[in-house]
């Protein structure tokens, strides 16, 4: 008995046949995510430029600094040039003084913003419009208008030469606080009022309805708020500048100044300390960066 062969069916050789073009994806396919990553990796390149030339000028001897051509990557890197920066000036107690700067502000402007967004986007009372139109009307005055007033105003108070005229506007919405509450504004009107009738009926006041109901929710927008009080407060100077006098008070952004003098400069030891300015900022957004992606992506512009 002979064992049955089998067919193969007409049709059989179609399904393992090659599409038109050998199996090749269009070129169109390819040629545009290629020239879409070609371009971020050049623009990334010139991002990081400016990053990488303070890296290499911070390693530079004092003869390589002015080399003629310069040396990106130095032949003879001087690694004690951030030990020497560092001790070379009060670095610690200019960090001190800086995150008390940056944490009251951080405090302040979380506390004031998230009040009055609170009364603008759940609360009804007369005026509302009109009022938080004028709130965001103080945006269009820039910072440098109210330098003069703020500076007879707090030397009359006697603030200057401390950290009060630094951190004391920030309790009550200076600084870019006109956008921190829209923001968190925004954000609230996105919330179902359920919420609030919903805790009122449980016995919640409008604070409690505040802290206990509304603000875990609107953690992504506190978060912008809080990111950005510290960037800012971080890397102020002008401030810093106007009101402190005592070098024992300093800021770490206005002690860079020190390393510049008026007959000669210490280009490396700058750039030494202006890296090791940058590194806990570079930390605060690696850590930050998934909340405030998603913070900036669901922040609501409902009317």
């Amino acid at each position: 008995m002979t064992p049955e062969v089998p067919t193969l069916s007409p049709l059989a050789p179609a399904a393992f046949a090659l599409p038109a073009g050998g199996g090749k994806r269009p070129r169109t396919r390819v040629i545009g995510p290629a020239a879409a990553y070609l371009t971020l990796i050049l623009l990334g390149i010139v991002v990081l430029t400016p990053f990488l030339w303070m890296i290499s000028t911070s390693l530079q001897s004092d003869q390589g600094l002015f080399q003629i051509p310069p040396q990106i990557v130095p032949t003879d890197p001087q690694w004690h040039n951030y030990a020497d920066a560092l001790t070379a000036v009060p670095f610690l107690t200019w960090a001190r003084n800086t995150l008390i700067i940056c944490v009251l502000n951080v405090v302040g402007q979380l506390l004031c913003c998230t009040v009055v967004a609170y009364g603008f986007a759940r609360l009804r009372f007369p005026g509302r419009g009109p009022l938080f139109i004028l709130v965001l009307a103080t945006l269009l005055l820039p910072s440098q208008i109210l330098l003069v007033p703020q500076f007879i105003l707090f030397s009359k108070l006697g603030w200057v030469n401390t950290f009060l005229p630094l951190t004391v506007p920030a309790f009550f919405g200076g600084g870019a606080g006109a956008f921190f509450i829209f923001l968190i504004r925004q954000y609230m009107r996105t919330l179902p009022y359920e919420l609030d009738e919903a805790g009122r009926i449980d016995g919640a006041n409008t604070w409690g309805i505040l802290f206990r109901i509304l603000l875990p929710l609107i953690k992504p927008p506190l978060t912008i708020v809080a990111v950005f009080t510290f960037t800012d407060a971080y890397n102020d100077f002008i401030n810093p500048l106007i009101y402190l006098a005592d070098n024992s008070k300093y800021t770490l952004a206005l002690g860079l100044s020190s390393f510049i003098g008026q007959y000669s400069s210490n280009w490396n030891w700058l750039m030494c300390a202006a890296v090791v300015i940058l590194l806990p900022l570079l930390l605060i957004y690696y850590f930050a960066q998934r909340l405030l992606i998603g913070g900036i992506a669901s922040v609501g512009l409902k009317g």
